[in-house]
């Protein structure tokens, strides 16, 4: 077994952050409609505004120099006001241009004042330059104010900046 030079490792990471940041380039998403009962209807919201993350690889080292780990930390501005946490997954291929990412993140705070957390789910693939990104609240993960919420988010990046659109349904506050 080897362990990846101090360049590879930095080659990996460039990879996924490249991989990352063209993904959410992207304004793709695929919908989630919310299952409601036929008793109360649900009633579709958007929350937008800005964020920061910091994407920091994990500790441990692959013998694979296209496969990474990282760890995501997190803060939502604008109609979400939270943090979060998160882990994501990378693979990069020998196509430039090509690879993949998964990610779960568990975001805390509160949504246009009603708080809580819930969990995220990232699937993204590109394929050579074409990016496609899903990312969708984890079923039945919401708590506190939060619980029943589903959605989806979409992210893009304008000059350097992240920004969020977080269409969500949740239902009445009982």
């Amino acid at each position: 077994m080897h362990f990846l030079t101090a360049g590879k490792v930095a080659t990996t990471v460039s990879a996924a952050l490249y991989l990352c940041m063209t993904l959410f380039h992207s304004t793709l998403g695929e919908t989630q409609s919310a299952a409601s009962s036929p008793k109360e209807a649900l009633t579709t919201m958007h929350a937008t505004g800005p964020f920061d993350v910091k994407v920091i690889p994990a500790d441990e080292k692959f013998d694979d120099p296209l496969l990474g780990r990282m760890m995501l930390d997190k803060q939502y501005h604008g109609d979400l006001e939270a943090t979060a946490k998160g882990q994501m997954l990378t693979a990069g291929t020998a196509v430039k241009g090509s690879g993949a990412y998964v990610a779960v993140e568990k975001v805390t705070g509160t949504v246009h004042g009603r708080s809580g957390s819930f969990v995220l789910q990232h699937s993204g693939t590109m394929t050579q330059g074409a990016p496609q990104l899903t990312i969708t609240v984890v079923p039945d993960s919401g708590t506190g104010q939060l619980a029943g919420i589903a959605g989806k988010m979409t992210i893009t990046i304008t000059g350097g900046k992240h920004s969020y659109d977080f269409e969500y349904t949740l239902p009445a506050i009982q």
